[in-house]
């Protein structure tokens, strides 16, 4: 039994990696009964991060509160099961390459026949059409191609990279979000819709600082390393004892906070500070003055003084720093579950956070098939004559 503002609606995960597993994830967390297919050799995101025991912690996660069933839709057999579930599903989440469903002969005409008022999420590199719609594309390459790859890292080296897949995260956000936008409307409507969501676009769209600003002024932007632009003093310092600080003191009254903390409140009202637009314009000069204070004094001394005083201050975190944090315990983001073959394994909280309508983690993520035979018993109405003969055939895999 599910719980959660999305309880009582039935979500068919299609495709692999991470984009598509993440918008269904963040569904299930909040009561989605999801049915993930894929195919008997697995997700590929299964291999990507640690293994304990042969099992994918990463897939713990992502694959949470799901049903794993193994079907082959390369196979016309696969497909045809595939269609008999779909009558039971409110919504279908996909990321094939656009033209995949086409061929398979499950364009979404073909579903809405089948189900009609059925909504599908389709996620892919650049979107459904236009001229580079038939790209393969990963959220990397989204993110090179959105113009955000081009604000990371530091401006005298190549651009970085994020060491998790940004652009896949910033897709299923706004892929879960149209996806339940769209069931509200079907609540008023009875419509179904089809909702494309490209991953060039995503992240393009957390860049919308810059469009007007080139727009207008023709102003190209690029990387700062930790600094952030037009918002100093907003940036990285070293400490005593080898480490570092972020002070992020852009608006003038933390400003004023941070040179009483530093014992130079004079510093608030010298006019080449007083202002953020004129901190701004000499943001070198200003972050020398707190690089020499900062490197006087240890990171936990540097930080015990800033909070007293309110000025937004933090190392950066670790994994093992997290663990150890209180704050991060009493707001439930390390969560203990307990999993059927590796024991005890801790996972990401659930956000946001709900008053009413709480998520929850219901379960780590199964196994390959491990739902495969009782997913086509519930959906499909397949007899276990059926379910055998077709394991055998090797259309589905039951773990």
């Amino acid at each position: 039994m599910t719980a959660g503002p999305l309880a009582g609606y039935r979500v068919l995960e299609l495709g692999s990696t991470a984009a598509g597993p993440f918008c269904t994830r963040l569904l299930a967390d909040f009561g989605a009964e999801v049915v993930k297919i894929e195919p008997a050799e697995g997700d590929p995101i299964r291999h990507l991060g640690e293994q304990y025991q042969g099992k994918s912690l990463y897939a713990a996660s992502i694959a949470r509160n799901k049903r794993i069933a193994s079907i082959d839709l390369r196979r016309p057999e696969g497909r045809s099961v595939l269609l008999r579930m779909l009558p039971a599903f409110d919504a279908v989440v996909e990321n094939f390459r656009p033209g995949t469903l086409e061929r398979w002969g499950l364009s979404y005409e073909a579903l809405c026949a089948v189900r009609p008022e059925l909504i599908l999420t389709r996620i892919s590199g650049y979107g459904q059409d236009g001229p580079y719609a038939g790209r393969p594309g990963y959220g990397v390459i989204g993110e090179a191609v959105s113009g955000l790859r081009e604000m990371i890292g530091d401006p005298d080296r190549p651009p970085a990279r994020v060491a998790v897949p940004l652009t896949d995260y910033i897709a299923g956000v706004y892929s879960a979000f149209g996806t339940t936008m769209a069931l509200l409307h079907r609540e008023r409507t009875g419509q179904g819709q089809c909702i494309d969501t490209a991953l060039t676009e995503s992240a393009f769209s957390f860049m919308e600082s810059y469009v007007p600003a080139y727009g207008k002024l023709g102003k190209m932007s690029t990387r700062t390393g930790p600094r952030l632009p037009n918002s100093a003093p907003n940036t990285l310092y070293p400490t005593r004892d080898a480490k570092h600080i972020h002070i992020a003191a852009l608006a003038d009254s933390v400003f004023r906070r941070l040179c009483g903390a530093m014992g130079q409140p004079g510093l608030a009202e010298d006019p080449h500070y007083a202002t953020q637009s004129v901190r701004n314009a000499h943001e070198d000069a200003l972050d020398e003055i707190i690089t020499a204070w900062t490197r006087g004094k240890d990171l936990p001394e540097l930080e015990r003084i800033l909070q007293q005083a309110e000025v937004p201050a933090s190392r950066v975190f670790t994994m093992q720093d997290i663990f150890a944090d209180p704050h991060y315990a009493a707001r439930q983001m390390l969560q203990q579950v307990e999993d059927e073959d590796i024991g005890e394994v801790t996972l990401a909280g659930v956000v946001p956070r709900m008053s009413a309508t709480p998520g929850s983690i219901r379960w780590p993520g199964h196994r390959i098939g491990q739902d495969t035979a009782t997913v086509l018993r519930e959906l499909a109405q397949a007899p276990e004559t059926e379910i055998e003969a077709l394991a055998q055939a090797g259309v589905i895999y039951c773990g």
